[in-house]
């Protein structure tokens, strides 16, 4: 039995994890997903990366969960990047689902596309919070692009806006890139979240890891919701020795 601890991305809360939870849990194993704090259609959205990350790390030491496997997808990289600095003891393996593995001292917006960081500053300036949300259109064609219209609607009403801070914040990741921690890499093949021509998620993001175990999926980057059983299938096998 493994323990899996899920991290969700941008714009998404625990919730988003259920089904996989219940695929993860059907086989025998224990898994967890906690919402990141300033995250969710209710939380306070005034937060820093530091704060985002502090929040999975309590989640896991209030727990006392050890020897786990900690999953996280998208923005959610950036998160178990640092919370593996900080509780490396308590960590089994990493695995990073279509998700951002930062260069030392960039954020995440300093690694995303011009078009979206244009985009996302005027959204965060327009806001009254500092907050991003993405415009259906995108969602659609980029994000959940192996759904049908129906479950596309359904998924985006299950968001909420993003805090734009914690993407901007620089991030010193010396320690990330010298633990000993086992990594994996699962890559959604038909992801255009992040263009492919720029190397998409799969090499740009995961050749970043050095050694890693690379585990590929057919979906969107949204399998979270299209595919939530496979995935749960790919995450056993991303995690397991």
């Amino acid at each position: 039995m493994e323990t899996f601890v899920l991290v969700h991305g941008a714009w998404h809360d625990g919730s988003a994890w259920d089904p996989t939870v219940r695929h993860l849990e059907s086989r025998g194993h224990r898994a967890l997903a906690p919402t990141i704090a300033g995250h969710g259609k209710s939380a306070a959205k005034n937060v820093n990366h530091a704060q985002c990350t502090e929040s999975i790390v309590r989640a896991i030491v209030d727990r006392a969960l050890r020897d786990i496997v900690l999953v996280g997808h998208s923005f959610g990289g950036t998160i178990i990047s640092k919370v593996a600095e900080a509780i490396p003891e308590r960590i089994k393996r990493l695995v990073f689902l279509n998700a951002f593995v930062l260069t030392d001292g960039n954020s995440l917006m300093d690694e995303s596309p011009p078009h979206y960081v244009e985009l996302f500053e005027k959204l965060s300036k327009e806001s009254s919070d500092d907050t991003v949300m993405i415009p259906f259109p995108i969602w659609r064609e980029a994000f959940v692009n192996d759904a049908d219209i129906e479950t596309a609607k359904w998924t985006y009403a299950q968001l909420s806006p993003e805090p734009y801070q914690p993407c901007k914040d620089k991030l010193d990741l010396k320690k990330f890139y010298s633990l000993a921690t086992p990594k994996s890499y699962i890559n959604c093949t038909e992801d255009t979240a992040l263009p492919p021509a720029d190397g998409g998620w799969h090499p740009r993001m995961s050749s970043r890891l050095g050694l890693h175990r690379l585990v590929q999926m057919p979906g969107s980057h949204e399998v979270i919701y299209t595919n939530p059983d496979l995935l749960a299938d790919k995450i056993w096998e991303a995690g397991r020795d």
